[in-house]
């Protein structure tokens, strides 16, 4: 496995070189013109371990508007938001439910929250897919989710850039329910394609379907050069 001259192991940086160039909606030519480079050398990076210089590294966390710490994966047991705003006047604004699915239509990996009288509440990590405006996850069977996922749920899906001071937060209510019909349970199987982070196996659907959805993003207004 390649390094860069700081010594940090580098094969997982073209992946998170990708990511990020996605994040920004940048093709592979504009992020080599961005950061001196040639196109084909980006598209290789991404696809295989690379070897960065100092220079090269820095060029590129420079075009992503990112630091090569992050690039690195140096920060990756960091909690997301644990370094100090680099915007000194951050301007939040208030989502409406169109731009809030909008948002979380990508699926990813969300909080799924519900609360039984006289316990404390549950927030618990799922990978989730939107079908149809409903919010579709896998379960465990016999999952404490699973045993409490039929009625009222929340629903929570947040996207933090430290770099950029930047960030946004979706909050979902809604009524759920277990998939327990053959045909919807095919036709999930074929649409939604979820694989749970987590490992182990998940073989319950369950489907929140909105009754109110909120939201709210940070914006620091500055534009990519």
């Amino acid at each position: 496995m390649g390094t860069s001259e700081g010594g940090h192991a580098s094969g997982d940086i073209g992946r998170r070189v990708a990511r990020r160039r996605e994040e920004l909606g940048l093709t592979r030519e504009e992020l080599a013109q961005r950061a001196g480079m040639a196109a084909g050398y980006v598209a290789y990076m991404e696809e295989h371990p690379p070897s960065l210089s100092r220079s090269a590294l820095y060029r590129l966390s420079r075009a992503l508007h990112t630091t090569p710490d992050r690039l690195l994966g140096a920060d990756i047991d960091t909690p997301p938001g644990a370094a100090s705003t680099a915007e000194l006047h951050p301007r939040m604004r208030v989502l409406d439910p169109d731009e809030c699915m909008e948002l979380i239509r990508p699926g990813g990996v969300g909080r799924v929250a519900f609360a039984d009288e006289g316990r404390p509440p549950v927030v618990l990590p799922v990978n989730y897919m939107v079908v149809r405006g409903d919010v579709v996850f896998m379960t465990e069977t016999d999952g404490e989710i699973a045993r409490r996922a039929s009625g009222p749920l929340g629903f929570e899906v947040d996207r933090l850039d430290d770099t950029m001071s930047e960030g946004w937060s979706v909050l979902i209510a809604g009524q759920g329910r277990i998939v327990t019909d053959p045909e919807e349970n095919a036709s999930l199987e074929n649409s939604v394609p979820l694989r749970p982070w987590a490992g182990g196996r998940r073989d319950t659907y369950v489907r929140i379907t909105p009754t109110k959805v909120s939201g709210r993003r940070i914006e620091t207004g500055r534009l990519l050069r």
